[in-house]
């Protein structure tokens, strides 16, 4: 019989490795919302979920600094750290939104992250991550289309997380939008192109 199951939720008593999972303290634990089977063990995510992979850029929130650790939310159930020492030359405080690249992937669970940089003022969208490809297209070109019509300084993350600057950030976020609900849909370069010509709302 199907469940549903939480991000968080404890799906075993026992390790058990699986793509929608994590274990901690020898117990397995959900990383999504989703459905579950339990005998055996299935598990259907009902949203996307970002897997991260090495040398993904990311877009996320400092949550915590405490001695040149900084904890990153990234919208991953787990931890996202960004590591300083003494030849470093960054430093964040907690509510700063950054930038950086997915260094290490510790058992699923902990993301190092590389190569911060702060992203000052702007404004934070959260779009789904399985629409990331599209939102950026072929080569960039939907992305750089949405920025250039726009006049909008635009950093995509493959999290789900999008930053925006100047520009019409209105129309900048519409298109954004658009291309994530019709993703699907065929002729979507010309329509992003005529919604950014004629500055429709």
């Amino acid at each position: 019989m199907k469940e549903i199951i939480l991000p968080g939720d404890l799906v075993s008593d026992k390790p058990i490795r699986n793509s929608y999972t994590y274990i901690e303290d020898g117990k397995t634990y959900s990383m999504v919302l989703g459905t579950i089977e339990r005998e055996p063990l299935s598990i259907v995510p009902l949203e996307s979920v970002w897997s991260p992979r090495i040398e993904d850029t990311v877009v996320g929130i400092v949550t915590s600094a405490r001695n040149s650790v900084y904890e990153v939310d990234l919208r991953f159930h787990g931890r996202s750290i960004i590591i300083g020492g003494k030849f470093e030359r960054f430093s964040f405080n907690v509510g700063d939104v950054v930038e950086a690249t997915v260094k290490d992937i510790e058992e699923k669970r902990t993301i190092i992250l590389s190569y911060p940089r702060l992203l000052s003022g702007g404004t934070l969208i959260s779009v789904k991550t399985a629409k990331i490809p599209r939102i950026i297209g072929r080569d960039n070109t939907m992305i750089k289309q949405i920025a250039d019509k726009s006049k909008s300084s635009i950093i995509v993350g493959k999290n789900g997380l999008i930053w925006l600057k100047g520009g019409d950030i209105a129309l900048a976020t519409k298109a954004i939008l658009t291309v994530q609900e019709e993703a699907h849909v065929s002729g979507l370069t010309e329509r992003i192109k005529k919604l950014m010509e004629n500055g429709e709302r």
